[in-house]
């Protein structure tokens, strides 16, 4: 008897572009869909998309679900999973007959959790005496730990992702047109960048991207993107980097 399955089945990183909605509106957010798959086709046309309702203060009905639904499959794009797992949403999970992707669930918590919180004031802690600091600074290098950073020597060719786990990601050599780059932190790329390069994917916004020769399709950082077709063409082929500021992409040419 064979007992070998006839499908093998892994979990693993995959590029899902989420969809955060705040204002609901499905004309407006299918009008802003096409836009987008109409100036880079080639990264969102028939892209996947989870819908995520968490930034709304209430719910959709099914109904408007379902309008949004069809509305974003007409503009392009392909819808597949709702994200944000409250009991409402699950229940609207269900009734669309849509799976519920709890994978950016952790992070907007975070977020919300933090935003909500008021830090406690605190009294001037005790002077420390001078031995008690001297020991604190000795021991400081043995208990500090570091992760070290994924390098990626060889290039990274159309249709390959690399991911860096919690740390930078360094990339020796090229990123072709249609590989992708991740990195939970910084990207660093000593050869051309083609294809596409995220940093900061766990929403990390001091991270930052940096390439030698710069043709990217998409860069990234927490979240906040640009294709080329949004990039200066005076900055194309320069060496640059890429940061956040005031919820802003920027680029610029490195000196």
């Amino acid at each position: 008897m064979d007992f070998e399955p006839a499908g093998e089945l892994k979990i693993g990183q995959v590029g899902i572009a989420n969809l955060r909605i705040r204002t609901l509106d499905v004309d407006r957010l299918v009008s802003e869909m096409r836009d987008r798959v109409q100036r880079a086709p080639k990264l969102f046309a028939r892209a996947a998309v989870v819908l995520d309702f968490g930034g709304l203060t209430r719910t959709p009905d099914q109904a408007t679900a379902t309008a949004l639904i069809k509305g974003l499959r007409e503009a392009g794009v392909l819808p597949v999973a709702i994200a944000y797992g409250t009991s409402e949403i699950e229940q609207l999970s269900e009734a669309l007959g849509l799976p519920l992707l709890a994978k950016f669930r952790a992070s907007y918590e975070r977020d919300e959790a933090a935003a909500a919180a008021t830090p406690a004031p605190q009294s001037a802690p005790p002077p420390r005496r001078e031995p008690e600091l001297a020991a604190a600074t000795k021991a400081s290098p043995a208990t500090a730990s570091a992760s070290p950073g994924m390098i990626q020597s060889k290039p990274v060719r159309s249709g390959q992702q690399i991911y860096a786990e919690n740390r930078d990601l360094t990339v020796l050599t090229t990123v072709g047109a249609g590989a992708e780059v991740i990195a939970d932190g910084s990207v660093h790329i000593y050869g051309p960048l083609r294809g596409r390069a995220l940093a900061g994917a766990q929403g990390n916004e001091q991270a930052r991207i940096f390439c030698r020769e710069f043709h990217a399709e998409l860069v990234a950082i927490a979240g906040h993107y640009k294709v080329l077709e949004e990039i200066p063409k005076d900055l194309r082929g320069k060496a640059v980097q890429v940061w956040l500021e005031d919820q802003q992409l920027k680029i610029a040419a490195l000196d």
